[in-house]
């Protein structure tokens, strides 16, 4: 028996000036993408960023309980997170769409599954773009990020963030913890800013990347989270992070290339270009060997 989506108040209430969606929309837009975005939170801790006043108003970032009854929604066990409330996790439509009502414009995922939260399945690098960068040069950042992973001997997928950058997801077998992983991760942050020091920093600060591009690897510790792929963004004109192939990447005209306006066009293609994700699941330390780094 299929449980009753939760039913969506105040659907005319704008969210974004700039593109028009409405409460109603995003939680259409959602139902629309559920069985996309569902695979990509299942079985994860979710944080919620919430936008009551819309885009431009004050965000709230929720990654644990904290009272709030969303509907569908499931707890964890509290041992998971110690000394907070229960953090989220979104499995179903229901959830999603009670998300939604919830005021919920972006979904965030962990780099781990509930069920094995000690040992990260993935690491992520967001290619953060500092003032004065442009789009062409966000597009060769993640191609040199590519190569030297491929170099490495680890497969890597892209897609959009809907927002500023791009973002470069390396599937992984899970075998070691969050602070080998993340390690490692600034190790390959700091080697690309050593060879291309006119493209990339290895420091966080918009003061430290100006013209240059942080490849963000803090996204790799416990409790940091990403944009899900499918996750519509909390800014003007609602961008949308969507899964990509390599090959798409010349052409593609902004981070924000999809829109919650704009993604029908997309669905079709859906998370075809992951397909070979869990496949592709590869360890690190022959990795670290290449990169001559030795976890403390």
């Amino acid at each position: 028996m299929e449980t009753k989506a939760p039913r969506i108040t105040h659907a005319e209430r704008m969210i974004d000036a700039a593109s028009g969606v409405t409460k109603g929309d995003l939680a259409t837009y959602y139902a629309t993408v559920a069985p996309l975005i569902i695979p990509h939170l299942k079985g994860r801790p979710v944080a919620l960023v919430r936008a009551p006043e819309g885009v431009g108003g004050e965000l709230f970032f929720q990654k644990h309980a904290q009272h709030s009854d969303i509907a569908g929604i499931k707890l964890l066990d509290p041992a998971l997170d110690p000394g907070h409330e229960p953090l989220l996790q979104i499995d179903t439509a229901q959830a999603l769409i009670g998300a939604a009502q919830y005021n919920t414009i972006e979904l965030h995922t962990w780099n781990a599954t509930s069920r094995a939260l000690g040992k990260p399945d993935r690491m992520t690098f967001d290619l953060d773009p500092g003032e004065g960068v442009d789009w062409q040069q966000i597009q060769e950042a993640a191609l040199l990020v590519h190569v030297l992973l491929d170099e490495l001997g680890l497969p890597s997928f892209l897609k959009t963030s809907g927002g500023k950058g791009l973002h470069v997801v390396v599937p992984l077998r899970r075998e070691l913890g969050w602070d080998e992983v993340r390690g490692f991760s600034r190790a390959i942050v700091e080697h690309l800013a050593r060879i291309v020091p006119d493209r990339f920093v290895a420091k966080s600060g918009p003061r430290n990347r100006v013209g240059k591009i942080f490849a963000d690897y803090l996204r790799n510790g416990f409790g940091a989270t990403t944009a899900s792929a499918w996750s519509a963004r909390a800014r003007p004109g609602m961008g949308v992070s969507v899964p990509l192939a390599w090959e798409e990447l010349p052409d593609l005209g902004s981070a924000a290339h999809w829109t919650v306006a704009t993604i029908a066009e997309r669905v079709s293609v859906g998370n075809t270009p992951w397909d070979a994700m869990e496949s592709s699941r590869t360890g690190l330390r022959a990795a670290m060997e290449m990169l001559g780094y030795m976890p403390s």
